[in-house]
């Protein structure tokens, strides 16, 4: 008889899910985490960046208050403080999820998990080798930070996410960011707010090349206004240590140049953690660097699952926490309540983007005819209050049916509602549908309303 039901390899959202949802079921559960409960999201991730965001909102509001009549002669950023009170909101997080995985009675291992085969984990303490078997295994252990074999990139000093927000040496003046996705751009904006010199270098053409091409070309030129330096279609090629910091070397077409910056930050995407996963002669089918799953989220090892990060074309935290979820409930028996193919991503800049579904480029490459209504946030009233760059909302139709199967979000509190649309496209939504919403006044949100009488007007052409 196996010791666990099920045994989960990572701590972070998918992980606790799983194995919250399992313990609901009556499942007898295990979850082994080698660092923190709450895993990059809670600890290295989406709670530390929006925390110190806040904090820099403040800051910047304060200082820029003058014209709001709020008078303020003496403003400081306590750095210290502000990357103290970060570990405090993740101590707090990880709090609720150990008290949350004891009530439900799930046993908690600390230490590294490492898949031995079907059915069989071996938890590694101090030195310390324990191996438990299980009837399933979910591997959730998500992903650390890449940096290419760029030259310099392995220098004393450079960056990454992680040790960027530990904040342990905050006090400089200038930082280079070495890509300009979703990691970069809410950097950049952190310590931006805070009078940093920023300079985002990326190698595609525009801002977030993953997403709608509105938001990159539209946050571009905001940042520009703001005082940031960007360089887009700019490769890298080498970076050097000066006395004062690094250059950054970069060619953009055939010119090569280089930056300077105190700080260099390589914010160029991240890879699944599966260093230590793997035990010896233990292999899993692979899609590049992601293992392999099928629809049950089922590696080529029967009973073996991998989920969120390791898995997932999309590296979320509410990706990860809804599969961990379904997974769990595919193995129980049971119909998934949650729907995993229609995912919400988020950028915290400013202002904030968000997104679900599909955008222009995409429906017209899937041969999809679509109308697509949009409105400018030029005159409306929350906008106007808090002096917000330019801000949008665009929805996307089907052109025959009229059901919403898209929305791009670029507005202060964008991602506070994006959920409206997320629903919409879920559970078929028209246009019209949408029409009969009253919002309230003055929001953010009556760009929504706005963006929907432009489409119904152009769904009658």
């Amino acid at each position: 008889m196996a010791d666990y039901q099920l045994i989960v390899i990572g701590g972070g959202p998918g992980g606790y899910d799983a194995a919250l949802r399992a313990a609901d079921y009556g499942m007898k559960t295990a979850l082994i985490e080698k660092r923190e409960l709450g895993g990059t999201c809670v600890n290295r991730g989406c709670i530390p960046t929006k925390t110190i965001l806040h904090s820099s909102e403040i800051y910047y509001d304060i200082v820029h208050g003058n014209e709001f009549g709020v008078k303020s002669s003496q403003t400081e950023i306590d750095l210290p403080t502000v990357f103290g009170r970060k570990k405090q909101v993740s101590k707090e997080l990880r709090t609720g999820v150990a008290g949350l995985l004891d009530n439900k009675g799930v046993t908690v291992l600390q230490g590294i998990g490492t898949l031995l085969g079907q059915g069989k984990v071996q938890v590694s303490e101090n030195g310390k080798n324990t191996i438990f078997t299980a009837e399933h295994i979910i591997l959730a252990a998500g992903m650390v930070p890449f940096c290419p074999p760029i030259p310099g990139l392995d220098l004393e000093g450079i960056e990454t996410s992680d040790t960027l927000l530990e904040g342990n040496n905050p006090n400089f003046n200038s930082l280079i960011i070495i890509g300009g996705g979703v990691i970069g751009l809410e950097m950049a904006t952190f310590y931006h707010q805070l009078g940093k010199k920023i300079i985002v270098i990326e190698g595609m053409s525009r801002l977030l090349p993953n997403m709608d091409k509105e938001f990159g070309r539209s946050l571009e030129a905001i940042l520009k206004r703001s005082g940031m330096t960007i360089c887009t279609n700019s490769m890298v090629s080498k970076v050097e240590r000066q006395e004062n910091g690094y250059n950054v070397w970069f060619k953009t077409g055939e010119e090569e140049k280089f930056v300077s910056g105190e700080r260099v930050l390589c914010a160029l995407g991240r890879r699944p953690d599966t260093a230590e996963l793997l035990g010896q002669g233990i292999e899993l089918a692979m899609n590049k660097h992601q293992i392999k799953v099928n629809d049950r989220f089922e590696t080529s090892i029967p009973n073996v699952y991998a989920i969120g990060d390791l898995s997932s074309k999309i590296q979320l935290a509410h990706v990860a926490s809804v599969q961990g979820k379904v997974c769990v409930d595919l193995i129980a028996g049971k119909k998934p309540a949650l729907d995993t193919k229609l995912i919400p991503i988020c950028v915290y800049t400013v202002p904030e983007i968000a997104t679900v579904g599909l955008d222009e480029e995409t429906a017209k490459a899937a041969g999809i005819a679509t109308a697509t209504g949009k409105a400018v946030l030029n005159a409306n009233g929350r906008n106007i209050i808090i002096e917000a760059p330019r801000s949008f909302v665009k929805i996307i139709a089907e052109h025959n049916t009229h059901q919403i199967i898209g929305a791009q979000i670029m507005c202060a509190r964008a991602a506070d509602f994006i959920t409206e649309f997320t629903e919409a496209i879920l559970f078929k939504h028209t246009a019209e549908d949408l029409l009969c919403i009253i919002r309230p006044h003055p929001s953010f949100e009556e760009g929504v309303t706005g963006a929907i009488e432009n489409l119904c007007e152009k769904l009658k052409q």
